[in-house]
């Protein structure tokens, strides 16, 4: 019997060292503090990708970036070759007709 207890006791340890670690967290964006305007909608702490609609009279879309985190504006992938995605650092505003969504982060 003790013979088998000294086989399996590096089974053992090495269990007890795969289940004591904890597995990597999926990363996760942070909420952003603040606020996120884009049109006439203010977002509170917002994460993630928010739709950006155009005006159909062809006006401008007030984007305004009032959080701690720089935002994306995604534009459209249709063109060729397709338009560079406009980045807002934190406290700035733009005007665009451009893009289809808003990304935190």
């Amino acid at each position: 019997m003790r013979h088998i207890n000294r086989l399996l006791t590096p089974l053992a340890k090495a269990t007890a060292r795969t289940t004591s670690r904890t597995p990597a967290a999926p990363a996760h964006p942070s909420p952003a503090s603040g606020f996120l305007t884009i049109g006439s909608t203010t977002y509170i702490n917002p994460t993630g990708t928010y739709p950006l609609f155009h005006a159909a009279d062809g006006t401008l879309t007030l984007v305004i970036n009032d959080t701690d985190h720089p935002i994306t504006i995604i534009t459209e992938s249709d063109h060729s070759p397709p338009p560079a995605d406009l980045i807002l650092a934190p406290g700035e505003r733009t005007e665009t007709h451009r893009g289809d969504c808003v990304q935190v982060g």
